[in-house]
């Protein structure tokens, strides 16, 4: 039996494990909590939401085996893709995608205890890979003008994605563990802003100055969305613990500066991914997971300026991509599903 034909073993499976399936995970919570968010309007949806819940839990626990088989058996495989220009950055989707559960914790009423847990991980190994990422690429000279793609956003991401979970779970700490939490949810938070707007200036470089990043990398074009629709939610989540502060006026302003520059950017993601399309330079890989989590940050702004501001069409814009996030994501399972099936989704691409 020849190797294209015979279904991989799990060393194999575990030994070429892609860091970025975490973002099956990150996409599939962030449908879970944008269908429960709809759900008070619509209790239709009440249901689908917690199968979604439930499946991503599951999910995440079948990933986590070969992704923690090869830090611990293959771990020159793990560190060769930590060194990797451009797979390095999908390391932290791994703690995202444990931040993105206690998110899901918090909106389904699971044990706070649980949701702590979840949250600390994710927040600790979030810093670990910010840190290990940006060091080695900061101290080498292995990225080039090709590795410039949004897909280096990931890490900052992750940063900006810590009070979203971490600011409604400050209301049920007290003492050190509240000044803790609260000092790690402003530094992610800080420093993952600052990350975002330096490399948004390096990417869009790219965009004006050399070629298109199509082709597996076409969906990272969407990636720009996430900072965009979480960066408003994590100041808006953190601000009623910093009384001092004021009201969250502001906040919400700057959340619909953002929503207007999400908005466009969504226009130019689709764009982008017809044209990639058309020409035949769209083909399946991991990398699609990439369309569902950026999209759904910015459902989940859209449904939160929609409350904030009594903005209509806010909700409504943010019903559509809802729509095309749940397309997306039935689309981009169902082929993972068949890769899985058949094991060409483990085998390296030529």
């Amino acid at each position: 039996m020849s190797d294209t034909t015979r279904y991989p073993s799990f060393s194999e499976i575990a030994r070429g494990f892609a860091p970025g399936w975490f973002a099956a995970v990150m996409g599939s919570g962030v449908l879970a909590l944008a269908t429960r968010a709809l759900s008070v309007r619509w209790p239709v949806l009440e249901c689908p939401a917690f199968f979604l819940h439930i499946f991503n839990v599951l999910l995440f626990l079948a990933l986590a085996l070969p992704w923690l088989t090869r830090w611990l058996r293959f771990r020159d495989a793990a560190l060769a893709t930590l060194n990797h220009p451009v797979q390095a950055n999908f390391y932290p989707t791994f703690s995202i995608a444990l931040l993105v559960l206690a998110a899901q914790g918090l909106a389904f009423g699971h044990d706070v205890l649980w949701v702590e847990l979840a949250w600390w991980t994710g927040a600790v190994l979030t810093y670990v890979f910010s840190f290990a990422i940006l060091y080695r690429m900061f101290m080498g000279e292995h990225v080039a003008l090709d590795h410039v793609t949004p897909a280096k956003f990931i890490p900052a991401v992750g940063l900006v994605v810590m009070p979203v979970a971490g600011g409604p779970l400050l209301e049920h700490m007290s003492g050190a563990a509240y000044e803790w939490m609260r000092l790690m949810n402003v530094l992610g938070l800080g420093a993952g802003v600052l990350m975002y707007l330096s490399l948004l200036g390096l990417m869009i470089f790219r965009k004006y100055l050399h070629k298109p990043a199509l082709g597996i990398l076409t969906p990272t074009v969407w990636i720009q969305l996430a900072p965009i629709g979480v960066i408003p939610v994590s100041l808006l989540n953190l601000l009623p613990h910093f009384p001092a502060i004021g009201g969250q006026a502001g906040a919400l302003t700057l959340g619909l500066l953002f929503w207007g520059a999400g908005v466009w950017w969504l226009v130019m993601a689709v764009c982008v991914t017809a044209a990639a399309r058309a020409r035949g330079q769209l083909p399946f890989a991991l990398s699609w997971w990439g369309f569902i989590f950026p999209l759904g940050a910015f459902v989940m702004l859209s449904l939160r300026l929609a409350h904030g501001l009594e903005f209509a069409p806010a909700y409504w814009v943010g019903v559509a991509a809802w729509g095309l996030m749940l397309l997306l994501w039935s689309i981009t399972l169902l082929k993972t599903l068949s890769g899985v099936a058949s094991g060409a989704i483990f085998r390296p691409h030529p």
